[in-house]
């Protein structure tokens, strides 16, 4: 979907692109498990993905399959905070998991869509309904119940975590700007997030000493079918979670990214209390998830009720190829 047509996308249009978005995010929880258990390698296999996806990208429009338009270095450079607040956001992201658990991880990370609202109404965004906005703090409320007294406290982790939910969310408010103002599609926002990572990633894998090691593990276990598939399916979904990422944040909104992020990561975390067993329960974390899915539920219905209320605004093909 291009991003610059100004035309109000249907309701189908923003159920699918939340949902694909929901969906794939959830998979790759569970891929991304998948293949760090083979392979330790975090950065570079972030390196792998990027990569691939901006070389699908760039070979799909030399023949014709995206119609993605040709690398622009204005362009490249107004997206350049972008890509440093996404790899900003990873970096601080796997910092906070050396002395946070997964669990408390994704507790602090599911306060996202706070910060989205918090900094959408410092940035001069309308501001939303009261339906949205209480939803919204019921979710967050939901993670705090969720997390009291079943984790321990490591101020390095803690920190890092929530300056990752900080970089997510400037990233994620500059991504639907760009989209918005600049006309760029989902897969445009890709390529360009792809090619400017890159280098950024390039760095940190050398920095951090993954390089050379981390790629001769992967010539190791090369003739392992089970590795290159898993691999492979990373790789794979890596492409798909960027592109419904992007979809969903130009097509609805961050603040609408996050809260199918949120809904996701109770999905995760349910399958994992079920596949992976082992984990004791307690009565504020079930209360905690049901607020926050409840949080969730409402604010989805919250903005149907509001999409439904908004006049599509549809232009003439000749208005649109003058902008």
């Amino acid at each position: 979907m291009e991003g610059g047509s100004n035309v109000e996308p249907s309701p189908f249009l923003s159920l699918f692109a939340a949902f694909s978005y929901g969906l794939a995010s959830m998979a790759m929880v569970f891929v991304n498990k998948a293949i760090l258990m083979q392979y330790s390698y975090s950065m570079t296999l972030l390196t792998l993905q990027q990569l691939a996806m901006t070389l699908l990208i760039h070979f799909g429009r030399v023949m014709g399959y995206t119609k993605a338009k040709d690398f622009n270095m204005a362009t490249a450079k107004k997206l350049l905070p972008i890509s440093v607040f996404y790899n900003a956001n990873v970096a601080f992201a796997l910092a906070s998991l050396k002395g946070v658990n997964i669990p408390m991880y994704i507790a602090l990370k599911r306060l996202t869509p706070l910060a989205v609202l918090v900094a959408g109404s410092f940035s001069g965004k309308a501001r939303p309904p009261t339906q949205v906005s209480l939803s919204v703090v019921c979710t967050a409320v939901g993670v705090i119940i969720a997390a009291l007294g079943d984790f321990s406290f490591d101020p390095f982790g803690y920190s890092m975590a929530l300056t990752s939910v900080f970089f997510q969310t400037m990233y994620l408010i500059l991504v639907e700007k760009s989209g918005a103002e600049d006309g760029l599609s989902s897969v445009e926002l890709m390529f360009y997030n792809g090619l400017i990572s890159l280098p950024f990633l390039l760095f940190l894998i050398i920095a951090t000493g993954e390089i050379p090691h981390s790629l001769s593990i992967v010539y190791d276990k090369a003739s392992s079918l089970t590795f290159l598939i898993i691999l492979i399916l990373s790789l794979v979904m890596g492409i798909a979670l960027n592109y419904t990422m992007f979809l969903c944040t130009v097509v609805n909104s961050a603040l609408t990214t996050t809260i199918v992020g949120v809904l996701k990561g109770v999905g995760s975390t349910t399958l994992g209390f079920v596949l992976l067993g082992g984990v004791q329960v307690h009565a504020l974390n079930v209360t905690g998830l049901i607020i926050n899915t409840a949080g969730g539920v409402w604010y989805s219905y919250a903005k149907y009720q509001q999409k439904k209320k908004m006049p599509r605004k549809v232009i003439s093909d000749e208005e649109a190829h003058q902008k």
